[in-house]
């Protein structure tokens, strides 16, 4: 019985041996995974899907994340989402998400300003800063749209009660002073942008109620209707990276405040508070071509946070807007 019971022992010993040894060889080289995390249901914010976060290992892509009032759905990896609003009061409200191509959460945030004062008459509010065609301020959003920004019209109801054929020329005269670069201060057209109208749509904007951006269709679409009462409009853009350039623009949807605020495409002597389609429109055009917010002091450029009620001025670019849109093209 010993005699059998030994050689027993020793085949056990040595498939035992040989296991460890194959699983040693098995385990060379590999990086352990980290367990995939765990996000709360509904909205999230910047510090649930901090910087560094893979969106694959959270499932974390469609989700919305939210900083400060505003919120972008979580794109494909190999995409940049960014929200950008116009305010009554020229204060900072966007922020930019990207994803890398392997998952990896990053942010960029618009800088914080100090809000123009709401109880200020606007024309006191605006003579404190330098004049337009003096004043070189700008920002770029590292985007811009490498060939022909093709846009439609949603089917509801416009600002202004414009129709529709109203709002394609309200909107393609807004779109063409950025693409032409239209100012009063004597700059030559330098910029080499183009945009073209396709037509109407069914489709909305890629725009909530809350401002936040939800996920992009496919198609650049101009409306109106509710997006909460900070912004007077909000644009959200969608882009890719480009080696050794800005990233090409997907993307890029505009939508009108016609729920909280009135609009005009004839402000008048009797205006009191109504916004000027135009000079609305032709801001967002420029965030659509990559421009950001000048910032506080420069509120007589077009790309203040502000456009003004009853104000026409930002119908035509400045200095600033200017060179901005020729830093990009």
């Amino acid at each position: 019985m010993a005699g059998r019971r030994g050689p027993g022992l020793v085949g056990r010993a040595v498939t035992a041996l040989l296991v460890a040894a194959s699983l040693s060889v098995v385990c060379v080289g590999e990086v352990p995974r980290p367990p995939a995390c765990a996000l709360a249901r509904g909205e999230l914010t910047v510090d649930d899907l901090p910087a560094g976060s893979s969106v694959l290992d959270c499932l974390a892509v469609g989700r919305v994340v939210t900083h400060e009032g505003t919120g972008v759905a979580v794109p494909e990896p190999g995409t940049t989402v960014s929200v950008d609003a116009l305010t009554v009061d020229g204060s900072a409200h966007g922020f930019t998400l990207t994803v890398a191509a392997d998952g990896t959460v990053s942010y960029a945030y618009e800088a914080a300003h100090e809000p123009t004062r709401a109880a200020a008459p606007v024309s006191r509010a605006r003579a404190d800063a330098p004049a337009p065609c003096t004043d070189g301020a700008y920002s770029t959003a590292g985007r811009k749209e490498y060939g022909t920004y093709e846009w439609f019209i949603g089917d509801g109801p416009l600002p202004g009660r414009l129709s529709h054929a109203e709002g394609r020329r309200a909107f393609e005269d807004a779109i063409a002073t950025i693409t032409t670069s239209r100012n009063d201060c004597g700059f030559d057209d330098t910029v080499k942008a183009k945009a073209r109208f396709l037509s109407s749509t069914g489709n909305e904007s890629g725009i909530d109620r809350a401002a936040r951006c939800t996920r992009r269709d496919g198609l650049s679409v101009w409306d109106a209707g509710d997006i909460g009462g900070e912004a007077v409009a909000t644009t959200c853009s969608w882009s890719r990276p480009v080696p050794d350039g800005p990233e090409e623009l997907l993307e890029a949807d505009v939508r009108f405040n016609t729920h909280d605020f009135p609009f005009t495409n004839r402000p008048s002597g009797a205006c009191t508070h109504a916004y000027d389609i135009r000079s609305v429109a032709t801001h967002e055009a420029g965030h659509v071509f990559g421009l950001g917010h000048s910032g506080a002091g420069h509120e007589n450029l077009t790309m203040y946070a502000n456009s003004f009620a009853c104000s026409t001025d930002a119908r035509t670019l400045g200095k600033g807007d200017v060179l901005g849109l020729r830093s990009l093209y």
